[in-house]
């Protein structure tokens, strides 16, 4: 059997083999055979793919890199498929309205981007979410460089209560953000 991730060690935690094996197959699959229904995978699946954890298993950084460059292929393979049928105008005003859909929450005020979780529940402290919405503004308003691996890579401490934003919200918002900084991108 082919070893398709480095492994870490027996005492630490990696991603689950098995589970890692079974959806990259699947994913391989899906690309190779492209407009059946049955292969069909999207990238914000792609991106929402989770492992669970096991002693001795894949390292997850090489599968997380493995992940965001397969994400990135599927949106090069939606926007070639979308360009060929459509033209690139067509695909490019797509992009534009997607990101029309983003921009009411970038005028929000600091701090009341997202909801909150509750007083006892953590959450992303929304200084540093909004120190990245602010680079996303600047990215929409004035063309500020701005990239999915920065979306991809931003952490972002914890906080409680009003000082916080509830972390599902936030990542449906930045996978959305992704998902639009690849399809401008050229493959």
């Amino acid at each position: 059997m082919t070893v398709l991730f480095p492994k870490v060690g027996s005492l630490k935690l990696g991603y689950h083999p098995t589970q890692v094996e079974e959806f990259f197959d699947k994913a391989r699959s899906a690309y190779e055979r492209t407009g059946t229904e049955q292969t069909s995978l999207e990238p914000l699946e792609v991106r929402r793919t989770a492992f669970d954890l096991k002693h001795g298993g894949y390292e997850t950084g090489a599968v997380d890199a493995a992940l965001d460059r397969l994400e990135t292929a599927f949106v090069g393979r939606q926007r070639e498929t979308y360009v060929r049928a459509n033209g690139q105008d067509a695909w490019m005003q797509e992009l534009a309205t997607r990101a029309q859909t983003l921009y009411p929450r970038l005028r929000r005020p600091a701090g009341e981007r997202f909801s909150h979780p509750s007083i006892m529940a953590t959450g992303y402290r929304a200084s540093d979410v909004d120190e990245l919405l602010a680079r996303v503004t600047a990215f929409f308003d004035r063309g500020a460089p701005l990239t999915a691996d920065d979306v991809r890579g931003a952490t972002f401490r914890t906080s409680r209560g009003s000082r916080a934003y509830d972390e599902a919200t936030v990542d449906a918002f930045l996978a959305r953000m992704v998902d639009i900084l690849l399809g401008v991108t050229e493959g």
